[in-house]
């Protein structure tokens, strides 16, 4: 008797099982289809929200296309002049690091560094003065260019002349005008660091880690003038190195005969002439290799095409920002009145 009541109600527990799960499956299938439905409205409502708001979403594109046109146009063309160079082979610098790794502890008792580490890639580091402020400064001095980095606003393809800014600078004078604004003894002329900034923007320079090769690229408004000052920077900075390690090679030659008459060991004795030498090497070499940190692979050319404005570019996302803004209001003003209603 007990037995057939357990397997009852076994059999009544497995039904009320089933019935509970068709009920769940019931409840999820009606939860989604409702989900499902809900997210339909919603997108329906979105577009149609948007459809009617059509108008203000064209007129609105509309207007920032032309403002986007007028921008486009009212910016000047500039030019982008690019050479590709070589670091220069530096044939008395690696034989330096051979004698630091023969003699660099026998130089060390006399306390001289003859390690050639220390003066690091000279590459890598014409590429880094190229960017310093007191590098540009330099240049920019030698060069007078003060006027056409801060007073230019354009160049006049047909007569090839430069446009200046004549509230700032008088190009026929060649001066600056008076700042009337602020004081009667004061002018326009730009300070040091803002002309560092206006022509490291313009300065381009990189190196592919694969070749080695180098591409230093300016940019200005005349084609002729970026091309130019691409020529001088790269005459400049092998000049800047040069120079550097010509006092280098001059002074560690000083040191290195005063060590000699320092010291009677035959074997330091041996190692300063021949650091000598090598230091003489690099001083030849200064004093006759134009191209000393950078050789010229292919000279910068006179650009007959733009670099920029990208007029297109600037109108189509100018539109698109105008029709994002639209659709924005559009949806924020239809759910605004909603919720007041």
């Amino acid at each position: 008797m007990i037995e057939n009541k357990l397997k009852k109600l076994e059999k009544e527990n497995e039904q009320l099982k089933a019935q509970l799960a068709d009920f769940s499956s019931m409840n999820s299938k009606y939860y989604l289809g409702q989900v499902s439905s809900y997210e339909e409205i919603n997108l329906r409502e979105l577009i149609n929200v948007i459809w009617q708001g059509k108008w203000i979403i064209i007129s609105v594109a509309l207007l920032f296309f032309t403002l986007s046109i007028l921008l486009a146009f009212s910016l000047s063309n500039e030019y982008k002049s690019t050479a590709i160079l070589a670091p220069a082979s530096s044939s008395s610098s690696s034989q330096l690091s051979k004698l630091a790794g023969q003699f660099g502890g026998l130089a060390s008792l006399a306390g001289i560094n003859v390690s050639g580490s220390g003066k690091g890639d000279k590459t890598t580091i014409a590429i880094e003065i190229i960017k310093t402020w007191g590098f540009l400064e330099k240049f920019i001095q030698s060069n007078n260019i003060e006027p056409e980095l801060f007073a230019v606003t354009g160049w006049d393809s047909s007569t090839n002349s430069l446009i200046y800014d004549t509230e700032i600078y008088n190009p026929n004078k060649e001066e600056w005008i008076r700042n009337n604004l602020e004081d009667s003894n004061k002018f326009f002329k730009p300070s040091s660091w803002n002309l560092y900034k206006r022509l490291k923007k313009r300065i381009s320079i990189s190196q592919d880690k694969t070749s080695g090769l180098i591409n230093l690229s300016v940019d200005y408004y005349s084609p002729s003038i970026a091309k130019e000052w691409v020529d001088k920077l790269v005459v400049a900075i092998n000049l800047h190195i040069q120079k550097q390690d010509r006092e280098e090679a001059a002074k560690s030659i000083a040191y290195l005969n005063r060590k000699i008459k320092e010291t009677n060991i035959a074997d330091m004795q041996s190692v300063f002439y021949q650091l000598i030498e090598e230091q003489t090497k690099t001083l030849m070499l200064a004093e006759v290799s134009d191209e000393y940190v950078f050789k010229v692979l292919s000279p910068a050319k006179v650009p007959e095409e733009k670099f920029k404005p990208k007029r297109v570019l600037i109108c189509a996302l100018g539109t698109l920002l105008g029709v994002v803004l639209a659709v924005i209001f559009v949806l924020i003003s239809h759910f605004r009145n909603k919720d007041n209603q």
